[in-house]
């Protein structure tokens, strides 16, 4: 096969990419040509083209610029003494210049855009009136940097700039007219504003100019260079180059200027050194980068088609398995979980990305692309709002998608699917009536991200809280800020916490933040200490990972304190620290059930503890019933706290069931109760609305001074009684569950999976492992000839060379394997040993015969 350079720069090799940008200067004429191109494209991207906007279905998105531009007009007729919008006071609060610069956007693009009524599109009222404000803007709390650069860093070097850089190339030639002192000026203090970059310009080497970030600011930039002409260029090609590194797989073994912001191999995206992010900043970062090939397309500076495959790969490959019917999963959304915009709306940014994407990407990935579309639309059970979309033309385009009968619905992901994003601790499983979701944490992933007054009680959220999206249901009714808002922070789903009361960061601080510049860790507001013990802190502990065999999974963790915790000996007096219980667990993840096993669960200060099997929120009105089968056999209604077989929770109204089978379990605490609290609780800048949500929970107590418990029980998505019943006498076997080695066996789908967490050999029925390893071993008899047997190997540590497994029994002969699998005969059966030097927690596969 011809390798192609398309197919080495999907590769993703840094010399590769950079070929994107050619490195020959382009004639003055073709570079001239370039930068017009480049302005009109980013015109038609944000105001639409005259086509797009005649098409009735964005008539909508249209009637929301005009809406809004007219509402900022009128705020500036109604603005006082030192205010440039009614209300909006400026000098002290970023925010609000940052909303400021935000709002003269907005009413130039109603300038820009085709379709609205003439005393605004074209309007040279109106536009004078925007290039004013700039001027008046840039005058009075911009231009004096030694004013400026107060609060958030990013409103400064990021959102300012963005409404800035837009603004202008929007009105270029008003401004050319009417002021043309006003473009290098801003120019020249977007640059100085650029602080944690390098003489006014990015810099590699920065910890705040990596992903989302870094493709945020090379976008001004390029935009910028283009409205500089003849000397733009060189700001437009720097600015390129560096965007490029965003497209380049994150190798953590050999990481480019220090930075683990980025994609993996294995689907993950991480923003923040050690925060999985997907859902925020990374479809932030789609968002962008489509929007920037768009902008290029045509202009001759970059070949922008040949990073179409890269970016298709992220949304089949990371974005598709965390989107469930349209809603993105809790797990990668970091503080974001705390804001009032659903799940739905976050798939909304994501489509309008990939919609865009089907029109610069060619053949099967087109279609591909657009088939999802289709399928996001179909399977969701939100109306997706187009109206919403950023541009007129992505409208157009979603319209056309969805009226080409050409275009089957499909997903990107198969229905049943596995997946292990071992880079960011976060685990998917999928089946066609539900996903569960899985967050982990460890000494490479953080536990939580707290920051900014957003998401105020995130303690547990990363100690093995899971999620578990049943078809059919309206998430926003189980899910989302209300979830958080009301189920207790120590009582979510699959958490085991301590018996205490924590208070959040501004209530033990007096402010968003641990302020202490006099220590020697330095403490303001965007430190490396302020990170590492305050806003996102890892754990501690070195095991977090699992194996995949097909559609078949297996996670495990051991939970730890976090990084604060661990270091408190190097902290002020007065930063408060907060100790971690610990538990050992393992997750199976299976056909019908996951099966969760737990082992030395307590605390080693002797506190109580509590372990929540599941927590599920619905409206208070909903039709809840509660039935469930006694130790001894006889029925149970609850709620309250028994010796339980089995329980089944169902809610009628949105036809959904979970139903629980403890296999060995202490006894467990059932509640069900209303419960009302403001949205305020978890993020300070929601409004204040009192939020009243059913609340169910299923919690194992441990009491204080208590020996370390263990816990094995499954979780059965969508089961009625009869399921339930089936396991009375099976399927499912806990072959061992300690702080060493948890293993169960699944006689239906001959299925043994382990999780062996200590050095040394390990032992269950037919199987040998030297841990620290996760494996699954799947036997399944051929009718007629002889059967097959299936083994995953991984490294959940991510530090280990080898892991080697031994198969009792008959040897067994290899058919097919990964290149790294070794198979060779052994006393008593088959040996198995696979090379994980490197492998970042990957799987590796072996098919064996009898």
């Amino acid at each position: 096969m011809e390798i192609t350079r398309r197919r080495l720069l999907t590769a993703l090799s840094a010399a590769g990419l950079l070929t994107v940008v050619p490195v020959d200067r382009m004639s003055a004429a073709a570079s001239e040509a370039g930068r017009a191109r480049l302005l009109a494209n980013t015109v038609a991207v944000f105001a639409g083209t005259a086509a797009s906007n005649a098409r009735p279905e964005t008539a909508a998105k249209l009637a929301a610029v005009e809406r809004t531009a007219r509402a900022h007009l009128k705020a500036m007729d109604e603005a006082g003494e030192g205010e440039l919008f009614a209300g909006l006071v400026l000098g002290t609060d970023e925010t609000n210049l940052n909303t400021a610069y935000r709002k003269l956007y907005e009413t130039a693009l109603a300038t820009r855009t085709p379709g609205l009524p003439e005393d605004l599109y074209g309007s040279a009222a109106v536009r004078r009136r925007v290039v004013d404000g700039l001027a008046w803007l840039h005058e009075r709390y911009y231009r004096d940097q030694s004013k400026g650069y107060y609060g958030n860093w990013f409103h400064w070097e990021i959102g300012i700039s963005q409404h800035i850089s837009k603004t202008l190339v929007l009105l270029a030639d008003e401004v050319a007219a009417q002021r043309p002192g006003l473009l290098p000026a801003y120019v020249a203090s977007m640059d100085a504003y650029l602080r944690n970059g390098t003489d006014g310009d990015v810099d590699l080497d920065s910890r705040f100019h990596t992903g989302a970030n870094l493709a945020d600011i090379t976008t001004n930039r390029i935009l910028q260079g283009a409205l500089l002409g003849e000397p733009g260029e060189a700001r437009i090609r720097k600015a390129l180059t560096d965007q490029l590194t965003v497209f380049l797989t994150i190798d953590p073994y050999r990481l480019r200027h220090g930075v683990t912001d980025g994609h993996y191999a294995d689907g993950s995206f991480i923003q923040h050194s050690s925060v999985a992010y997907t859902g925020s900043y990374g479809k932030g970062l789609l968002t962008r980068v489509v929007q920037t090939l768009k902008i290029l397309e045509g202009t001759g500076f970059a070949h922008g088609e040949e990073l179409v495959p890269t970016v298709y790969g992220w949304v089949k490959n990371g974005f598709a398995p965390l989107i469930f019917e349209g809603w993105m999963m809790e797990i990668v959304k970091g503080r974001a979980v705390s804001r009032p915009d659903s799940g739905y709306t976050d798939v909304a940014v994501v489509v309008e990305a990939v919609v865009d994407l089907s029109s610069l990407a060619a053949g099967d990935e087109a279609t591909a692309l657009k088939s999802y579309v289709k399928y996001l639309r179909a399977t969701s059970r939100a109306a997706l709002d187009p109206a919403r979309f950023v541009s007129p033309v992505s409208v157009m385009r979603y319209a056309d998608i969805l009226g080409d009968a050409a275009v089957p619905s499909a997903d990107l992901s198969p229905a049943a699917r596995s997946v292990a994003f071992n880079a960011m601790d976060k685990t998917v499983h999928r089946r066609p009536g539900y996903a569960f979701a899985l967050a982990r944490s460890s000494d490479r992933i953080s536990k939580y991200e707290y920051m900014s007054g957003e998401n105020l009680m995130p303690w547990f959220q990363g100690d093995g809280a899971h999620y578990l999206y049943l078809a059919g249901q309206d998430q926003t009714r189980a899910y989302g800020v209300d979830y958080y808002t009301t189920v207790s922070p120590y009582g979510l789903a699959g958490v085991t916490a301590p018996v205490e009361q924590r208070r959040t960061v501004p209530e033990l601080y007096g402010k968003p933040y641990y302020d202490n510049p006099g220590h020697p860790l330095n403490f303001t507001p965007s430190s490396e200490s302020q990170n590492k013990y305050v806003y996102f802190p890892r754990g501690t502990n070195r095991y977090s990972g699992g194996a995949v065999l097909g559609a078949y999974g297996a996670a495990g963790m051991v939970q730890s304190s976090d990084a604060a915790y661990h270091d408190r000996a190097l902290l002020p007096d007065d930063f408060v620290v907060y100790r971690g219980p610990t538990a050992t667990k393992s997750w199976f993840l299976l056909d019908e059930e996951i099966v969760v096993l737990a082992a030395d669960v307590g605390d080693a200060a002797r506190r109580a503890v509590t372990t929540t099997v599941d927590a599920r929120t619905a409206a208070p009105d909903d039709r809840i019933t509660l039935t469930g089968v006694l130790r001894d056999g006889r029925p149970w209604t609850g709620p309250g706290t028994a010796d339980l077989r089995r329980l089944r929770y169902a809610n009628a109204t949105e036809g959904t069931a979970v139903g629980y089978v403890f296999l060995d379990t202490p006894r467990v605490r059932v509640s069900l109760d209303e419960v009302t609290r403001s949205r305020r609780a978890v993020r300070t800048a929601n409004p204040d609305t009192k939020v009243t949500r059913s609340v169910f929970g299923v919690t194992v107590d441990g009491a204080a001074g208590a020996p370390p418990a263990r816990l094995a029980y499954a979780l059965v998505p969508n089961a009625d009684d009869d399921h339930l019943r089936a396991h009375r006498y099976g399927p499912l076997k806990v072959l061992a569950n300690s702080r060493h080695l948890q293993a169960i066996s699944h006689t239906g789908l001959g299925i043994t999976a382990a999780n062996a967490f200590t050095r040394g050999w390990h032992e269950t029925v037919g199987l040998r492992v030297h841990g620290p390893a996760s494996v699954i071993v799947r036997r399944q008899a051929a009718k007629g000839r002889r059967g097959t047997v299936s083994v995953a190997v991984s490294d959940p540590t991510t530090d280990r060379d080898t892991v080697t497994v031994l198969l009792r029994g008959r040897t067994l002969r290899k058919v097919t394997a990964d290149p790294e699998v070794r198979v060779s005969r052994a006393s008593g059966g088959t040996r198995v040993e696979v090379d994980t030097h490197h492998a970042y927690g990957r799987s590796f596969t072996v098919e064996l015969a009898e």
